[in-house]
């Protein structure tokens, strides 16, 4: 799951806070870093089953991490507070985090974590589309040079190396989190915890319903524990934590963290090494992101 995924609008009460906040963000995208990996150690041939188990366990951690954090009457107002721009981005959460477990049996893990890289300028893209916002000439350049880096990817695929379904599912994951970008900027003032916690539950409930079992050994339970609630379920609480004290383009950079380290952690821990395409791809995805964000927090301090 990607850090930038969903840059908040950014409520800056001090220096020390926004410390706080980046490295809560930071924390978010390392964590979420070892999808991959952790994913790769199942054996579990049904997707499904996995998307039920770590939906499952992330959905209680963030249930217990609403609880102790704001209390049961404090919880029940956040539920009531995150009206339908919450369950939208539930539903973007819902479609980004199965796909992502339905991706890895056909394409690499650098292939999803890597398109997954150019969700901020595909969301300037889609608000533009939507919304007529404007976009800056750098911003422009930024984004040719994603769909240049994603082309580029993609071609893995048509060449036989990787599967075209998995590139796909990646891409869903992209515009997923990218819808989720632009409501949640369109709803800054709402908190998005309940949101992702109603997404997890909403994708419970779809792989109980597809999944041709749940039966699992209990070194697969204990990885899925590990999978869904620490990986997916704390990666989330520590962002939509840290997010908010932070300006947006800083925290899309620290997310750049988990495009890295991703790759690097299935390279070296089970050997899956990405194709040339995905590399040059990856590449050029990441210097566009990296130059864009750079931009893009220079401006933000100057106003």
């Amino acid at each position: 799951m990607s850090a930038s995924s969903l840059p908040l609008t950014p409520i800056v009460p001090d220096s020390r806070g926004q410390g706080y906040g980046a490295a809560l963000v930071l924390g978010s995208a390392v964590v979420w870093s070892f999808g991959g990996t952790l994913a790769r150690f199942l054996t579990i041939e049904d997707g499904w089953t996995v998307v039920f188990w770590r939906s499952l366990f992330a959905a209680l951690f963030l249930l217990g991490f609403m609880l102790v954090r704001d209390g049961p009457r404090g919880t029940v107002q956040l539920f009531k507070g995150m009206g339908l721009a919450g369950v939208a981005v539930g539903v973007c959460f819902t479609v980004a985090s199965t796909s992502f477990i339905l991706a890895l049996a056909y394409t690499t893990v650098a292939n999803v974590v890597l398109i997954q890289a150019g969700v901020p300028l595909i969301a300037a893209l889609m608000a533009w589309l939507l919304f007529r916002e404007k976009i800056a000439v750098h911003t422009w350049i930024a984004i040719a040079a994603v769909i240049g880096g994603v082309a580029i990817m993609v071609s893995e695929s048509l060449g036989g190396s990787v599967s075209m379904m998995g590139d796909a599912l990646a891409i869903l994951i992209a515009f997923a989190f990218a819808t989720a970008t632009i409501i949640t900027r369109r709803f800054a003032h709402v908190r998005m915890t309940p949101a992702v916690f109603l997404g997890t539950v909403i994708a419970c409930l779809t792989a109980a319903s597809q999944a041709s079992g749940f039966a699992v050994t209990a070194g697969e339970l204990g990885i899925l524990v590990v999978f869904g609630a620490l990986n997916f379920g704390l990666g989330l609480a520590l962002f939509v934590t840290g997010a908010r004290l932070i300006p947006s383009a800083l925290a899309a950079l620290l997310g750049t963290a988990e495009t890295v380290l991703g790759p690097l952690w299935v390279a070296v821990i089970h050997g899956e090494i990405p194709g040339l395409r995905t590399v040059i791809g990856g590449l050029i995805v990441l210097a566009a992101l990296l130059c864009y964000l750079g931009v893009e927090l220079w401006r933000q301090r100057r106003a």
